[in-house]
């Protein structure tokens, strides 16, 4: 029987926290461990209740969303963080994934959507919701075009890159050791070596990074 989930909503508006929950009501394996109101609520329930994914809507009162998405990271890393929000633009995408966001939802997504974000992050991968994944990848190509490639990606060896575009495609360290055939010790240094060079600090920022410069197939 799958472990059962325990989420954290964070919701300023009391008919949508009402909402999500009536939706997420049905699923078997999912449980509402509590409610927040604003952004330094969330941090504080985050903290207290311990979930295992956050819902988190970015424009709230007190701090918006993203920056207690990057305050409950530094704290709590293991915790999945999936953003509701109405923002469909490339820059609200790159900043909520930078600040270590496992996923990005619409709020006029389908139930489906939700949950198919849920499982997404519960699994260790990244989900980005439909309605944004080939605006925000046209965006990055556009960029891409018109600006000179980064330098940051020369400065990484073969293997280094290897291991990067594999975690950008959610795959954990154990999987990384396997698929390369070398230890999990040997995954790390590459992975903490890629990500310095890159001034990258989360899985979500090498997801972001790996779109931005075409190295990720959506």
């Amino acid at each position: 029987m799958p472990k059962i989930l325990r989420l954290l909503i964070a919701e300023d508006h009391a008919i949508l926290r009402e909402g999500l929950k009536a939706l997420l009501a049905s699923a078997a394996d999912l449980e509402i461990a509590g409610e927040a109101s604003d952004g330094m609520q969330a941090i504080t329930r985050a903290r207290e209740l311990e979930p295992d994914i956050i819902l988190m809507d970015l424009s709230m009162p007190n701090m918006n969303g993203t920056e207690a998405i990057r305050a409950v990271k530094r704290r709590q890393p293991e915790t999945k963080i999936i953003a509701l929000t109405v923002h469909k633009t490339e820059e609200h995408v790159r900043a909520t994934l930078n600040a270590g966001a496992d996923g990005y939802v619409l709020k006029d997504d389908s139930h489906q959507d939700l949950i198919s974000a849920i499982t997404s992050v519960r699994n260790g991968k990244i989900y980005l919701s439909p309605g944004i994944c080939q605006q925000v990848v046209n965006g990055f190509l556009d960029h891409s075009e018109s600006e000179p490639s980064s330098p940051s990606w020369d400065r990484l060896t073969d293997r280094e890159r290897e291991v990067l575009k594999l975690i950008a495609e959610g795959h954990k360290n154990r999987e990384i050791a396997e698929y390369l055939s070398v230890s999990m010790k040997t995954v790390e240094k590459h992975r903490s070596c890629a990500m310095k060079k890159l001034d990258l600090h989360s899985a979500s920022a090498v997801t972001a990074y790996a779109i931005q410069n075409g190295l990720l197939s959506q």
